[in-house]
């Protein structure tokens, strides 16, 4: 049974900055994709970023390049969504998901490609 479990979401300023992890439990995540996706209220879960476990390769949206990284600590089977410059706009519940590769040809960018979810923590960005 696969687990995800996120944290680090909380209240910023404009311009702030949050880390948000997300502990992986329950398989060797090893041929995975991982992902961030976020829910603002009154829209759609929209894609954030994703890495590909054994790879690293990662990917992300077109509104957070540049301010937002995604990275996998192996050792501790967790991924983290550092965010920086936020924006108001960026305020939404954030989820971590994960995905087996013989889910996916190509790089896991949409909801439907994910099996797995976290519960989701809260990040809101006020001006």
């Amino acid at each position: 049974q696969v687990q995800l479990v996120e944290s680090g979401g909380g209240l910023v300023q404009v311009g702030g900055s949050l880390r948000l992890s997300c502990s992986a439990s329950g398989r060797t995540f090893s041929t995975y994709g991982m992902g961030w996706f976020r829910q603002a209220p009154g829209k759609e879960r929209a894609f954030v970023a994703a890495i590909i476990w054994n790879s690293g390769a990662t990917y992300y949206a077109d509104s957070v390049k540049g301010r937002f990284t995604i990275a996998r600590d192996v050792a501790k089977n967790t991924v983290v969504l550092q965010m920086n410059s936020l924006k108001p706009e960026d305020t939404a519940v954030y989820y971590c998901a994960a995905t087996p590769e013989r889910r996916w040809t190509r790089p896991p960018l949409w909801k439907g490609d994910y099996e797995y979810w976290g519960q989701g923590t809260q990040v809101t960005v006020s001006s």
